[in-house]
């Protein structure tokens, strides 16, 4: 386990002795119609969250920041050939692309200490990963079958040739999360650009570099037309609102918790834009018995102190057959117990610090809540010691609640796993499915007919097997009920970006 003293000098170099040409003094800019350009509001604090220490600042932007992005926006899109030219679009999210990679250590280390991602994970899907995905875009802006011939009818006696076109929705306001901040920002500017939309990027106010070092590479080494991609950083969530509202935006991207989502959906159905909504998740992993529990629970406890359970779609209810309930609560209680949170840094940590003491002190909440409700903890169960400075928290088990347990139904956002018993494969797809969401899940076992029985009968909107990964930029991503609204990557996510004209012409 690292202590705060390693902490310290890991994260200081980033910002006080210029080690990052992307951040030389520490502080970020907004992007507007192509420009670098300060925030109305002045600056924020950026804070390293395995320390608690600001390590540099975020251009702080107004209404009025808001306002002239969404109108460079609209500008670009109206009045250039963007939409209409995918070659060149192609050409220009691979020049981004490349141009990332060519800073992938400095942002390796930005990601890091913003975000408080474990390093193992800026190898895949904290970094490298979507930045790799912008390729996959790339090549479907070149590839995709922008026209459909429907061949020809004589509707009315009049005959005719008809055919359908996809054309660009237009002005895209991409609104994000701080958990994956590259995966997230990149699943929804890849695709938008590639389908010939403008974009205004607002990431969240933890991870604001995350976001503003894309849009000063975008505009120092990619020949992005101006207008085309604006990153507008601020502490304002109001200014999320302003996207949703203003007219001149055709399409709401939102990527978080329901009960934001569902204010997104209300805001924009004032001028009845389309929305895409990405939201909570209560994912169930499913054990049936003849699987290797040793082996699944082993997983289940892995995946759930992944980046301190920060993540929508990781499985954070473990249903195994009850015969075999002790069984599985002391192989999953093994696993957690050598998962202690540790310096984001090292190459070993799995398990980060939290984003904020706001998060920290929330998980916190739900676990003393499940002791209240009548559970144990099994393992963890609060701040790591020894360590005082870090929003870190223990990895922490729960056994001895059914599943309409508050923190069995809730989203917690934290390393908290909680263990439920099943009476056989049909129960434990009830389980699964009593939920109020359906993003993702796991299902364990042998026999290829019962999992597949699971597989089609649990309502979630992506499903692994026996520790099958699907996570990909061709695989499309989504959830079911109060899991959200459309998908994300792969074809369709990139068809949410698209609309659909008919067009007939007199043979």
């Amino acid at each position: 386990m690292s202590t705060t003293a390693d902490q310290h000098r890991s994260a200081t170099p980033l910002v006080t002795d210029g080690a990052s040409s992307l951040l030389p003094d520490g502080t970020s800019s907004l992007l507007v119609d192509g420009e670098l350009r300060p925030g109305a509001n002045g600056t924020f604090a950026v804070v390293d969250p395995a320390t608690e220490e600001v390590i540099g600042h975020a251009a702080n932007a107004s209404a009025d920041d808001m306002d002239a992005a969404i109108a460079a926006a609209r500008t670009a899109f109206d009045t250039t050939s963007w939409s209409r030219d995918p070659a060149f679009r192609a050409h220009c999210l691979r020049q981004l692309r490349d141009a990332l990679q060519g800073h992938i250590e400095e942002l390796r280390d930005i990601t890091i200490a913003e975000v408080g991602a474990p390093k193992m994970l800026t190898s895949g899907p904290q970094l490298e990963g979507p930045i790799a995905d912008l390729g996959y875009f790339a090549d479907l802006a070149e590839s995709y079958s922008w026209r459909t011939e429907l061949g020809d009818a004589s509707p009315m006696g009049i005959p005719t040739t008809r055919y359908t076109q996809r054309e660009a929705v237009g002005v895209v306001g991409a609104i994000t999360p701080w958990n994956f901040p590259h995966q997230i920002n990149f699943a929804k500017i890849g695709p938008a650009l590639a389908a010939g939309c403008t974009v205004v990027l607002k990431p969240a106010p933890d991870t604001p570099w995350c976001a503003a070092v894309v849009g000063a590479i975008a505009a120092r080494e990619t020949d992005l037309p101006p207008g085309v991609l604006n990153v507008v950083t601020s502490t304002d969530h109001e200014l999320g609102a302003q996207l949703c509202t203003d007219p001149r935006v055709d399409i709401v991207s939102f990527t978080g918790s329901t009960e934001t989502g569902r204010t997104v959906m209300a805001s924009a159905a004032s001028t009845l834009k389309k929305v895409f909504l990405e939201l909570g998740g209560k994912s169930a992993f499913i054990v049936l018995d003849d699987a290797d529990l040793q082996g699944a629970c082993a997983m289940a406890g892995f995946a759930v102190a992944t980046h301190a359970g920060q993540g929508c779609a990781i499985t954070t209810r473990l249903v195994v057959p009850r015969e075999r309930y002790d069984e599985a609560v002391a192989a999953t209680r093994d696993t957690m117990a050598g998962l202690a949170p540790g310096d984001p840094r090292r190459s070993r940590t799995v398990c980060g610090p939290l984003i904020s003491e706001r998060q920290r002190d929330r998980v916190q909440s739900y676990i003393d809540l499940a002791v209240s409700e009548g559970g144990t903890i099994e393992v963890g169960g609060g701040r790591p010691a020894g360590q005082e400075k870090g929003w870190f928290i223990e990895p922490t088990l729960i056994s001895g609640l059914d599943n309409t347990s508050r923190v069995a139904q809730e989203e917690i956002f934290g390393p908290v796993l909680v263990v439920i018993p099943h009476d056989g494969d049909d129960d434990a797809i009830r389980i699964a499915n009593e939920s109020t969401y359906g993003l993702s899940g796991m299902v364990y076992g042998s026999d290829p007919g019962r999992i597949q029985h699971v597989v089609d009968s649990v309502r979630t909107g992506t499903m692994g097997v026996n520790g099958g990964i699907w996570y990909s930029a061709d695989v499309p991503f989504g959830g079911y009920k109060a899991s959200g609204i459309g998908r994300e990557m792969g074809v369709a996510g990139f068809e949410e970006y698209l609309e659909t004209k008919a067009v007939a012409t007199p043979k």
